[in-house]
């Protein structure tokens, strides 16, 4: 493929031109080591095209992107897939649908609820929790069987435990009810370079969002917008370019091309070796650990993850986890590991203990929704110690990443159980709308 931002980034450091332009280092490094990152940080110059109304050289790389997902259209996102969920549904705002979300949400899209005034009917999984879990279809079935107006699902796959919602299904069941399926697919940029593509819109979402960087070789803040509907991608961008920084940065777009063309040559065949490695190295400690999830480069541990953690952090391996709490401990593979990444990650589990995990609580009933999502989201509030906010009302949401998910949900009136239910995540207070 033509690496088109990175070639034209390189030409322009080459040119040695005056830069009477922002950002005010002029290409200069305060750092030894970081020159070659200074000298491609620009901004939307001549030639260099501009994220949100692309037409060149940026326009240009996102279709190779699009081309080797084999989805009709896709834009980049150098503010992660936050910025692809608040775009996604600023489009359902746009056609006036009902969100039915499964439980299982990032705070990114409550976030996104709350500055677009979008009411939630939720669905409850049956099983696995509130942080990763497992759904039933005949639950959104119900949900679209309730609503008069036009509606869309919206569900996270992978979770943050590497659980896969049957995605066929879903999509399946909104063409039933003329509905759209919005996936946050955030964790599962590589699903479509497994030996069987399982890319949510190769499975019929009509949207979803991919973090490039959490699972393949790009920067932070690299994602991807894919769509059904070719001609929606200059509506999207306008969503965008709404929530959106004007100055996205270079680097991680150019991240982004690079990613792609990995993805063109060698990256499909990495992944795949990845999954495959993956599941030798399951099978080799599935007498000692219980593997949870599909994903293949979710390593997901039933364990106490938390005493887990202390002890791959603690050993002669020193490994750092993605997430762990009481029932379960994440580890997140890449394709870029080599053989000896697995080896050393093989000596460090070899070398642990597990401690059988805490059983998950099972989910209290739904709490009342007294406010909705913008009222309490937006309203003046105070922190609670847990053991006070019984029977307030919850406000912003404040739930640290990973993994981000909301317990409880603002304007929903707390109760014990649910209070009960985030101490045994961990979480001290909460914050509730003030006088509620």
């Amino acid at each position: 493929m033509v690496k088109f931002l990175t070639r034209f980034l390189d030409n322009y450091h080459k040119n040695q031109t005056f830069r009477g332009h922002m950002p005010g280092h002029k290409g200069r490094a305060l750092l030894s080591g970081l020159e070659y990152a200074y000298q491609r940080d620009i901004t939307e110059i001549k030639n260099a095209d501009s994220l949100f109304e692309a037409d060149g050289i940026l326009r240009q790389a996102e279709q190779q992107t699009a081309e080797i997902y084999h989805v009709p259209e896709t834009c980049w996102s150098a503010g992660g897939s936050t910025l692809c969920i608040q775009a996604m549904l600023a489009q359902m705002k746009a056609e006036h649908r009902y969100i039915i979300a499964a439980r299982t949400v990032h705070r990114a899209f409550l976030n996104s609820c709350i500055l677009l005034d979008l009411p939630v009917k939720w669905v409850f999984p049956v099983s696995g929790g509130i942080i990763a879990g497992t759904y039933q279809i005949s639950d959104f079935e119900k949900a679209l069987q309730e609503i008069s107006v036009p509606a869309c699902i919206y569900v996270t796959s992978p979770d943050y435990a590497g659980n896969i919602q049957d995605i066929s299904a879903l999509a399946e069941l909104c063409r039933k009810y003329h509905a759209r399926l919005l996936v946050d697919n955030a964790h599962g940029a590589h699903l479509a370079f497994l030996r069987e593509n399982q890319h949510p819109v190769q499975l019929g979402a009509d949207f979803c969002c991919d973090s490039a960087h959490k699972t393949l070789p790009a920067l932070t803040g690299g994602a991807f917008l894919h769509m059904k509907d070719a001609s929606l991608v200059m509506q999207m961008k306008q969503h965008m370019q709404m929530f959106g920084s004007t100055s996205p940065s270079y680097l991680i777009m150019q991240s982004l091309e690079l990613c792609t063309d990995w993805l063109s040559g060698s990256g499909r065949e990495k992944i795949q070796l990845c999954a495959e490695r993956s599941a030798m190295l399951k099978q080799k400690f599935s007498g000692k650990y219980h593997f949870l999830g599909g994903d293949p480069l979710h390593l997901t541990f039933s364990a106490d993850g938390e005493n887990l953690a202390e002890q791959l952090r603690n050993s002669p391996y020193s490994v750092e986890c993605e997430y762990a709490d009481k029932t379960c401990l994440v580890i997140l593979l890449s394709p870029v590991m080599t053989e000896q990444d697995f080896q050393f990650l093989e000596q460090a589990l070899a070398f642990c203990t597990p401690v059988p995990a805490c059983t998950v609580p099972a989910l209290p009933a739904p709490m009342k929704q007294k406010l909705s999502l913008r009222q309490a989201g937006l309203a003046e509030f105070e922190f609670l110690p847990l053991a006070q906010a019984e029977g307030r009302i919850c406000a912003s949401v404040q739930v640290p990443c990973p993994p981000a998910v909301p317990l409880a949900v603002s304007g929903e009136q707390l109760t014990k159980n649910w209070l009960d239910f985030m101490d045994f995540y961990g979480l001290h207070s909460v914050a509730v709308v003030r006088n509620s």
